[in-house]
């Protein structure tokens, strides 16, 4: 036992790495870690912020309408916070995958121009990072304006053009790289990004013409997302202005002289009806974003 004890330390020490792959297997874990820790740093900050905000919704209408108050002003500040959340997920998204684009271009030409493919990745993020400040032109603008380089989305590809720089510099493994990092606005275009560099390890075909096609299908995809969301603009305001027509009665009710917030605030009858019409068009708000984004690509 003590021989096979003895045969099995020696073979761990032989298969321990030297202090280059001990530096390599360091600087991989710190570039995937940390690229984990920022989203999820991120993810927590923006959940913390949005319960802030709901709770003091909530202590307002309590104070103001009560009970049904509080629970009114929850449930609209909520509806509101998620519409503003959705909103400026596609404009992550929009730029993420426009600034993805303009890399993939960088990174075929450094190709073809026969870097290593660790150095053609650097090259695209220096590139991406070293940008205007607008969406290039060459791309079909946003519906919500032009977009800025500086924002998540643009951060979030540089860090994943690094960390995915380091992988292929090292000889690791580019796909699995791939698939495991990055935020979500950037988790399918990846994908398709793993799926070209795999099938380019595997059968060995040339890495700048699959990543070109997987270039030029980015490319038609977002200009294709981007005019649909700028003909969607007309069913949003209209969503939006009749969620507002609520409002608009209350007013119109306060000012002939039947006291609508009265009633909602000051009766039982008036706290109930409150909450169920507040919940309502806050579904009916949810109802109709969610039939508008069905309308844009993937």
């Amino acid at each position: 036992m003590l021989s096979l004890a003895a045969a099995a330390l020696g073979a761990g020490a032989l298969c321990w790495p030297a202090e280059v792959g001990r530096s390599r297997l360091t600087e991989l874990h710190r570039r995937g870690l940390g690229t984990q820790v920022a989203a999820a740093s991120r993810c927590w900050a923006a959940r913390r912020c949005g319960l802030l905000l709901l709770a003091l919704a909530a202590g307002m209408g309590a104070l103001l309408a009560g009970l049904g108050g509080a629970l009114a002003a929850a449930m609209v500040t909520g509806t509101a916070t998620a519409g503003w959340r959705a909103g400026r997920a596609r404009r992550v998204a929009a730029t993420a995958a426009t600034g993805l684009s303009d890399a993939l271009g960088v990174l075929v030409a450094e190709l073809r121009a026969g870097a290593h493919p660790g150095d053609a990745l650097r090259a695209a993020a220096d590139i991406h990072a070293d940008r205007p400040s607008t969406v290039s032109s060459t791309m079909s603008p946003s519906p919500m304006g032009p977009v800025p380089m500086g924002t998540e989305g643009s951060t979030d590809l540089i860090r994943v053009l690094s960390a995915v720089a380091a992988t292929a510099s090292l000889g690791g493994d580019v796909p699995t790289v791939l698939r495991s990092t990055g935020p979500a606005p950037l988790r399918s275009w990846l994908d398709r990004l793993a799926d070209a560099w795999s099938l380019a390890d595997r059968h060995g075909i040339p890495l700048a013409d699959l990543l070109e096609a997987v270039r030029s299908d980015t490319e038609h995809r977002v200009r294709f997302a981007a005019e649909v969301q700028s003909r969607l603009a007309g069913p949003r305001a209209t969503a939006s202005v009749l969620a507002g027509l609520p409002l608009l009665g209350l007013a119109l009710g306060q000012a002939v002289g039947a006291a609508p917030v009265r009633v909602l605030c000051q009766t039982p009858v008036g706290q109930v009806l409150l909450v169920i019409g507040a919940g309502l068009a806050c579904v009916g708000v949810q109802w109709s974003a969610r039939l508008v984004s069905g309308a844009v690509p993937a």
